[in-house]
């Protein structure tokens, strides 16, 4: 019998849960100037496949090498994210008028619920 479904199961509930909280007011320098503490990632705009047969087309929006915001095109509509601060760092983009949150792993990215951070797609790599 093996168990790596649960561990799966486990691992991606942890993920979640750290991309999905709310973040703490970053550090301020003493000249009063607060620290931005967000990963810029080198990710890739374009399609990617995910579990399930989904895919989801990503345009990133950079300016000054950092990604601001996204567009993604995912099942059968085009959505405008917002790049939202996250406690992890990691880049996380969000459209609170469609409830959708898109988070960039290094590895993979996936698309939640943005009311229940359920995943809508997941394990999404860029082709």
């Amino acid at each position: 019998m093996t168990h790596s479904p649960l561990l799966a199961l486990i691992a991606a509930s942890l993920v979640l849960a750290a991309c999905g909280t709310q973040p703490k007011a970053p550090p301020s320098h003493p000249s009063g100037q607060v620290q931005n503490s967000q990963l810029e990632l080198a990710l890739a705009s374009g399609t990617y496949n995910c579990e399930n047969g989904v895919s989801v087309r990503v345009e990133r929006d950079i300016r000054d090498r950092v990604n601001h915001r996204i567009k993604i095109a995912w099942n059968g509509n085009s959505y405008r994210l917002e790049r939202d601060s996250s406690n992890s760092g990691l880049p996380r983009f969000k459209d609170a008028a469609n409830s959708l949150v898109w988070i960039d792993l290094p590895w993979k990215g996936l698309l939640l619920d943005g009311r229940t951070n359920q995943p809508l797609a997941n394990e999404c790599r860029s082709i």
